[in-house]
């Protein structure tokens, strides 16, 4: 894409979706940020601000119909906005439960439903999800956290192969360990039992929920700049892959991962090989 075309992007407030949001639109392109609070902490005449909670499924659509009256048209949808929930399955409430696959999952459906339309009717589109290599594979103690996000990855698979022919293009950003505070101060827990301490102080090396950090602590990794301006390349380019993997330690991660489900189909009758 060389011309400039118009981004929504959400959970725009920080951390990547900020950073993008900035990216973007020193490339010339106008975006509509959304956040909960409906402020970022960036001011530009390309710049509009919505205020999204991207669990209302009616909410997404009003915003995506705004996004049309102020621009005329939406090229890119970003679905970045989402948390993590650190907590063993038998801990996890049925409210935290409800709540990340409300906005980890079933958030991103939402606007990728309402951007549909427009996008086919244009003929050209980009569906970006912000995924993790917590999509790929699945870590005790982020059960729920891998359930949204392979439920992300599942369904985008599936648009992929569905909206190709008609111009729109998808992408899942699998990312691996990022210099934002997603792991810090951005991180929800589940009440512990006792029970599960001993593997917390194995994986996390603290049993205390939440973790203790210190203000502006980040979880190290590649920075958010960075990861920003890998996404805007692959969106200008005329193809790439559907799996955009990014972020340090992140092709290593999904390498163990794939090779240890590769050694358990290995273990079926069906799937050794023949003789």
């Amino acid at each position: 894409m060389t011309t400039a075309n118009t981004w929504f992007i959400t959970g725009a407030s920080s951390g990547l979706g900020l950073s993008l949001t900035q990216r973007v639109l020193a490339a010339g392109h106008r975006v509509v940020a959304t956040s909960r609070r409906g402020a970022l902490p960036v001011q530009h005449p390309s710049l509009t601000v919505l205020r999204l909670h991207p669990a209302d499924r009616g909410e997404c659509r009003r915003a995506v119909e705004e996004v049309y009256e102020v621009a005329g048209r939406l090229d890119v949808l970003v679905n970045n906005a989402g948390y993590g929930l650190v907590g063993a399955v038998e801990e996890v409430s049925e409210e935290q439960a409800r709540a990340i696959l409300d906005v980890d999952l079933l958030g991103p459906l939402w606007l990728t439903q309402a951007v549909l339309p427009l996008m086919r009717a244009q003929g050209r589109g980009h569906i970006v999800q912000i995924s993790s290599t917590g999509g790929v594979g699945a870590m005790p103690m982020l059960g729920l956290y891998n359930a949204a996000k392979w439920g992300l990855e599942a369904f985008t698979e599936s648009l992929a192969g569905e909206v190709r022919s008609m111009g729109v293009r998808a992408t899942l950003v699998e990312i691996g360990a990022m210099d934002t505070q997603w792991a810090t101060s951005g991180m929800q827990f589940s009440a512990p039992l006792p029970g599960y301490d001993e593997l917390r102080q194995r994986l996390f090396g603290t049993s205390v929920v939440p973790w203790p950090s210190e203000p502006g602590a980040t979880g190290g990794g590649s920075t958010p700049e960075a990861i920003a301006e890998a996404i805007l390349a692959h969106v200008n380019a005329e193809e790439g892959p559907l799996r955009l993997v990014l972020g340090e330690g992140a092709a290593d991660q999904i390498r163990m991962v794939l090779d240890q489900r590769q050694r358990d189909y290995a273990l079926q009758p069906g799937f050794q090989a023949e003789s």
